[in-house]
């Protein structure tokens, strides 16, 4: 297992985790960290035809192929490769604890199924120590700028809890951003019944000067990414889900100690949105 810091991909020799693997690449040159490859498969259990030796041989073949194609594809990108025994669940999570991102891919390539997010991509988003990027099959270069290849990043969106504006989540997505030389675009969503009210100020126009003073530090930090803070009222998932067309990546956090499950709005997002998903853990 590596020391340095790295942007970590699960892959299984499956399309969309060689897709997945490609968007990874991209994400490690933008930030200038190396490529961790692993590829977690389970032996065996009775050693006949194919034998244990024959499974790993096989496995260590798909992730050279991986390799290979990383390699023609980013020849300046730095790549590890690692083969692993046994699930995937537990050897992903282990490397997470020296990955800057860990990316997994989905099972979907329909606009009409969305992600369809497996077991092992909801159990690593809910559960690593680092942030998970969920990266749906079939997702090209392209798609994440704003015409053709080569042209601007679309903004990097991001959803915000005003009460919960954790450091963790900001910092990410503001990095995101200034790598990308893009735009950040803030979304808050707030539910609270729209009633009849003595005071003179919209609801919504308070909750605006609430993001604004929460962002304010972080627009310090990062003077040259423009930031774009939007309040609407309704469900923040699907507010999220419709901002996301316009989107390069969505950022989303998650308690980091609020168990194995995932919240109603990541979990929604994560199943139908279109662009790559990064879960942040956050304290």
């Amino acid at each position: 297992m590596p020391t340095q810091r790295t942007i970590t991909v699960g892959v299984d020799g499956s399309p969309e985790s060689l897709d997945a693997a490609d968007w990874a690449a991209r994400e490690a040159q933008l930030r200038g960290l190396p490529l961790h490859l692993v590829h977690a498969f389970t032996a065996p259990t009775q050693p006949r035809q194919p034998s244990t030796g024959d499974a790993a041989a096989r496995e260590q073949s798909a992730l050279d192929r991986a390799t290979l194609h990383l390699s023609y594809a980013h020849p300046a990108l730095g790549i590890l490769e690692e083969p692993v025994t046994g699930p995937p669940v537990p050897a992903l999570l282990a490397m997470a604890e020296t990955s800057d991102l860990l990316v997994v891919g989905s099972r979907g390539n329909s606009a009409l199924t969305g992600l369809m997010v497996g077991s092992v991509a909801l159990s690593l988003a809910a559960r690593a120590t680092c942030p998970v990027a969920l990266v749906r099959a079939g997702e090209q270069p392209a798609d994440e700028r704003a015409g053709a290849p080569g042209a601007p990043y679309r903004p990097v969106l991001l959803g915000l809890d005003l009460d919960r504006p954790c450091d963790e989540l900001l910092e990410y997505a503001f990095d995101a951003a200034a790598a990308r030389h893009t735009a950040l675009h803030v979304l808050h969503a707030w539910t609270l019944p729209l009633v009849p009210s003595a005071a003179l100020e919209d609801p919504g126009q308070q909750r605006l000067r609430r993001l604004a003073a929460v962002l304010g530090s972080w627009q310090h930090k990062f003077p040259g990414t423009e930031v774009v803070p939007e309040t609407v009222h309704g469900r923040a998932g699907h507010h999220l889900l419709k901002a996301s067309a316009n989107a390069s990546l969505l950022v989303v956090g998650r308690p980091a100690n609020a168990g194995p499950h995932l919240g109603p709005t990541t979990h929604a997002v994560i199943h139908h949105v279109l662009c790559p998903v990064v879960v942040v853990p956050h304290t």
